[in-house]
């Protein structure tokens, strides 16, 4: 049977030629920057970007993590979910927490909560209430409420690509989830 995905990641001996130097560093890392290389100067601009959300962000890890596990969780990327419950427990959240972004902000810690209620805000509404935004920019200032909008907004265009091309599970993550299953 023919495959019928033309989005699969990209192998090193198919890396397009104008952006070598990405295939060693995190796209060629993951498979769904191998998905992307499909489109080498959005992967190239993508990389900035990236940069700031994933490495520079004012959020911190643990925020970060939540922010981008109740993304996953709320627009059902289970790449996204799986990658983020190993990067989570590499940066000390455990299952319990992890968890809880599968269910209601009220059942969450109060800062998990704030954090979960933003998501779904911007999810459902494409913006913040007032309320949230108030707490948002009392508690982390407007750096923190904008990195968190710009996490939520990069994730869910990952999300997207995610799902509609089927990206595969990286091997070294379905490995750790074997090893360590997050469901009850």
């Amino acid at each position: 049977m023919a495959n019928d995905n033309p989005m699969l990641p990209v192998s090193d001996e198919d890396w397009p030629e104008s952006i070598p130097e990405m295939r060693s560093g995190f796209a060629g890392g993951l498979n769904v920057y191998r998905v992307m290389a499909h489109h080498p100067a959005l992967l190239k601009a993508w990389s900035d970007l990236r940069e700031h959300v994933v490495n520079r962000t004012s959020l911190g890890r643990d925020r970060s993590e939540v922010v981008i596990l109740r993304t996953g969780v709320r627009l059902g990327s289970a790449y996204e979910w799986a990658q983020h419950v190993v990067r989570a427990r590499t940066c000390g959240l455990d299952d319990t927490r992890i968890r809880s972004m599968r269910g209601s902000p009220d059942q969450m810690a109060p800062a998990d909560a704030l954090l979960a209620t933003a998501v779904d805000e911007l999810l459902d509404g494409a913006e913040l209430t007032p309320a949230t935004k108030a707490r948002l920019l009392a508690e982390m200032g407007a750096e923190g409420a904008l990195d968190l909008i710009a996490t939520v907004g990069f994730y869910s265009t990952l999300a997207f690509i995610l799902k509609s091309f089927a990206t595969p599970l990286d091997g070294d993550i379905a490995a750790a989830l074997r090893a360590d299953p997050i469901d009850p």
